[in-house]
């Protein structure tokens, strides 16, 4: 059934509570949902309901598009001078035997290893380290360029950038626009966590706040670039605290237009300080992706992560206003599998990717780090690719026979 005909359906229901139906006809009618109608949509809003909503907004923009990328992550380093209470990936620095620090030469090692493969993205992002400053990542982002001018350097969130300028004594617009002739092309949008400071104060007191968040990206939004943004959800927040969340970014999108994609990331509570908190359920995380894509109407993309939460609960966020599910990430990074994600070692080919998306009756698309279409592989023959393959490993055998 056409989403369209879900929602008519829904409008028509005799038992919808009037509050509910005035915020389905806004979302018909394209009309913005105020701060007071995002907290009832969660306290409110069933899953059907929610799902009927989000999903009409997502195949409005995208139909059954639903994106990936080919990417591979370098994570510097998982020691930290923060003390962030939910994070299981980072160890300070008294805990250096548990850790590690890659050099230059060992991140351009990981870059060269994609040498001659169809990746397009480097996703970029660790712990906060003072020998990781500015002069060290204005090299690294220089040397991946002249290394492979064509691979998309994404690097670094504003924890990092803040801690990098307020060291090199930058403002924020001078260092976002140094970083940006160094090679860098675009921002991930970790370190958000949520930006009001009832909560940060307990959660991340250390590391710099909501507000500064906001700001770096927007100087880098000034420059003409685009960034991505997340939320961590699940943990002590209430629903006013996300939906103040979501409504400090879609003020931010308003006046810059500088994001591309929302990320909610599950909070989860394996080997950290709040071991205590228990994780919510996947009807809450569904939830949140439809909320999330009904609320932030001026975001053009709203991803779920499957490296953090799963292929089922993935394949599921695609009918509650997911488009994007990330990419191939080749078993490259640690932040989710050290916190206990069903992914322990996150990877997955293409095939496998196109598979995922196609069994739930998806449109499978290849997209750059900016949305730029790669490859549609609605109609693709794999088959190809692997005869390719085959001709070319052929040498090796006969290699190994001689």
């Amino acid at each position: 059934m056409r989403s369209e005909t879900q929602l008519d359906i829904l409008l028509a229901d005799p038992h919808l509570a009037p509050e509910l139906k005035c915020i389905a006809q806004k979302v018909k009618d394209n009309q913005r949902i105020t701060f007071d109608e995002g907290v009832l949509l969660y306290e409110k809003g069933d899953l059907g309901y929610l799902g009927t909503l989000a999903n009409y907004i997502r195949e409005k923009r995208h139909g059954d598009f639903t994106y990936f990328n080919r990417n591979f992550h370098i994570e510097p380093t998982n020691l930290c001078v923060y003390d962030c209470k939910f994070c299981s990936y980072s160890r300070l620095i008294k805990q250096r035997s548990e850790g590690w620090e890659f050099t230059m030469e060992d991140m351009m090692n990981v870059v060269k290893k994609y040498d001659g493969q169809p990746v397009t993205e480097v996703h970029i992002v660790g712990g906060v380290l003072p020998q990781y400053d500015f002069k060290f990542y204005t090299e690294l982002f220089s040397a991946i360029k002249a290394h492979r001018p064509e691979l998309h350097v994404k690097a670094l969130t504003p924890v990092e950038y803040h801690y990098i300028f307020k060291k090199a004594k930058l403002s924020y617009a001078e260092g976002m626009r140094l970083m940006k002739e160094a090679g860098l092309e675009s921002m991930p949008g970790g370190g958000a966590e949520i930006f009001h400071p009832e909560i940060r104060e307990q959660i991340a007191a250390d590391k710099c706040t909501g507000e500064q968040w906001l700001q770096i990206h927007e100087e880098w939004h000034k420059l003409g670039m685009r960034s991505n943004a997340t939320m961590l959800y699940g943990h002590i927040e209430k629903y006013w605290h996300r939906i103040h969340h979501l409504d400090e970014l879609r003020k931010l999108q308003d006046r810059t237009g500088g994001f591309q994609t929302f990320i909610p990331l599950k909070f989860r509570n394996k080997d950290n300080q709040m071991s205590d908190v228990a994780e919510v359920s996947v009807i809450e995380d569904l939830k949140n992706y439809a909320v999330s894509r009904i609320y932030l109407d001026n975001f053009d993309h709203i991803k779920s992560y499957w490296a953090m939460i799963g292929r089922v609960t993935t394949q599921l966020s695609l009918a509650f206003g997911v488009d994007d599910i990330d990419g191939t990430i080749d078993d490259t990074t640690k932040i989710y599998s050290m916190a206990g994600s069903e992914e322990q070692h996150p990877a997955m080919s293409t095939r496998e990717l196109v598979d995922l998306i196609k069994h739930v009756n998806r449109h499978p698309v290849e997209r750059d780090t900016l949305y730029n279409v790669v490859t549609d592989y609605n109609n693709y023959d794999f088959s190809l690719e692997e005869k390719e393959a085959g001709f070319i490993a052929l040498p090796v055998i006969n290699e190994g026979i001689n």
